[in-house]
């Protein structure tokens, strides 16, 4: 028998009328009742009627993520996390994918009467999306979005001490001679963990055997190793700005018979899926995918609730996280 709203409010010990605010992201609910409810929603596996709410509301009880890539462990965990949440407060996820990460073409999305809200994430012309949701009155929240300064609700990782905890880490067993090899410019994660990662060596006096950027991608990982082998002159240490590039610097060493940490140290970045599945298990920066999620969805309900448009930015620490494939250099 499914579960109705007497039996969130009997679950939780409060009033139905507490919990239909709930539901329906009234204000003037208390931190502490609103996890009651959302505790006791996902005990009893509630789900409110959502025609029903929809029509009583106007409101069409779905929620548009705008992305750029599903091929990433991160970003799909961080959905995962947003549809989980979403279903807490009887809300549907409606998903749209662009191949192309430059690309400013108009979704179908963003239309008011079709999504109450908008969750934006990692989209480098995200400037343009801006300007046609206000225009539209549409609210929304960006998730690693590409300026600081956009004064819109925002959920952020703090990428420059990723990037600094991870060159730490890297200086700390007596690496010198240390490269990075990351992502595409425009995005702010690429240049917030690059700036991290210099600033802690020039704490040291020291500069980078290299920066190199390109992709987020294995194969670019993989040849700029080979390239560093074919020369005949490599770094002792190398902090990749995310997995799948540590990944290739891995695989590029191993073809030629040097093994990790031994040859080289590597430090990747997310905490993928794959970085604790492949020998040498790689050490990693994670970031909070389920934090992210849930912050982001409770922003935007927050507005769609009680029509707050402030520009709260909440930005989450990342966490180092020492695997097998990052050692002491050997004198």
């Amino acid at each position: 028998m499914k579960a109705s709203i007497y039996d969130v409010a009997r679950h939780c010990g409060l009033s139905v009328v507490t919990v239909s605010r709930v539901l329906n992201n009234t204000a003037n609910v208390r931190e502490k009742n609103r996890r009651k409810v959302l505790d006791a929603i996902e005990a009893l596996d509630y789900r409110p009627h959502a025609a029903a709410q929809s029509l009583a509301r106007g409101h069409t009880r779905i929620i548009g993520l705008i992305m750029t890539a599903l091929h990433d462990r991160f970003f799909e965990s961080v959905v995962n996390e947003i549809n989980r949440t979403l279903a807490r407060y009887g809300y549907f996820l409606a998903l749209s994918v662009s191949n192309d990460v430059r690309s400013s073409e108009r979704h179908d999305l963003m239309h008011e009467d079709r999504v109450d809200g908008l969750i934006l994430m990692s989209l480098p012309e995200e400037e343009q999306y801006i300007a046609q949701l206000k225009k539209r009155s549409i609210p929304f929240v960006l998730i690693d979005n590409q300026r600081r300064d956009h004064m819109v609700p925002s959920v952020l990782t703090d990428n420059y001490y990723g990037g600094y905890e991870a060159a730490k880490h890297l200086l700390s067993l007596g690496h010198t001679s240390i490269a990075h090899v990351c992502g595409p410019e425009y995005f702010l994660s690429t240049r917030e963990r690059k700036r991290g990662f210099l600033d802690a060596l020039r704490e040291e006096g020291l500069s980078p055997f290299a920066v190199v950027q390109g992709e987020y991608e294995i194969g670019f990982g993989y040849d700029t190793a080979k390239s560093w082998i074919e020369s005949g002159k490599l770094p002792t240490a190398v902090f990749a700005g995310d997995d799948y590039i540590a990944v290739g610097i891995v695989n590029a060493l191993a073809e030629k018979g040097m093994r990790v940490p031994e040859a080289m140290s590597v430090v990747g970045y997310d905490d993928q899926y794959i970085a604790s599945r492949l020998r040498p298990y790689l050490t990693t920066v994670r970031q909070p995918a389920e934090s992210i999620g849930q912050s982001s969805v409770e922003l935007l309900l927050k507005w769609i609730g009680d029509g707050s448009t402030a520009s709260v930015t909440v930005e989450w620490k990342p966490e180092l996280v020492v695997r097998e494939s990052t050692a002491a250099l050997k004198a």
